[in-house]
C-alpha cells in the first residue's frame, strides 16, 4: 500500500514502538488528548508535546492539516501505521486517527523527538 499524501517521512519501526510505549504511559497519567479534534486544539494552543498521526485514515483529508499545523507551531509529530494500534496504545477499544501527549511524562518523549529530528535531517 502506498503512503498517503500527508506522510512526508518514513518512521523507523523502533520509533513507532517507542511512540506506542510513550502513549501508553502518558494515557495512564491522563496526559493524552484522543482524536483529531482534541489533538488539533492542543496543537493550536501549543500545549502538545508530541502528536501521533495514523497513516491509514480514510478519507485522508480528516487529518491532512495536522502535519502542516505542527510544522507551523514547531511541535514534533510522528506517523504510526494503523489507527487500530493507535487506539489500543491509548487504551481505547476503537480506532483513533490522531492523538497527542500534552505533558512530558517520561524521558522517552525526548528520545523520540531527538530521533525524529535525525530522521527528518536524514542522519538516522
Amino acid at each position: 500500500m502506498t503512503k498517503p499524501f500527508y506522510v512526508k517521512i518514513d518512521i523507523p519501526q523502533e520509533v513507532v514502538d517507542a511512540t506506542y510505549e510513550a502513549l501508553s504511559a502518558a494515557s495512564k497519567s491522563g496526559a493524552v488528548r484522543k482524536g483529531t479534534n482534541e489533538a488539533t486544539k492542543a496543537v493550536e494552543r501549543s500545549i502538545a508535546k508530541l502528536v501521533v498521526i495514523a497513516e491509514d485514515v480514510d478519507p485522508p483529508e480528516v487529518i491532512a492539516h495536522l502535519p502542516l499545523l505542527c510544522d507551523e507551531r514547531k511541535i514534533p509529530y510522528v506517523f504510526v501505521p494503523t489507527k487500530e494500534a493507535l487506539g489500543k496504545a491509548i487504551g481505547i477499544d476503537v480506532p483513533c486517527a490522531a492523538a497527542c501527549i500534552i505533558r512530558e511524562t517520561s524521558s522517552l518523549i525526548k528520545e523520540i523527538v531527538t530521533r525524529l529530528e535525525q530522521v527528518k535531517r536524514g542522519t538516522q
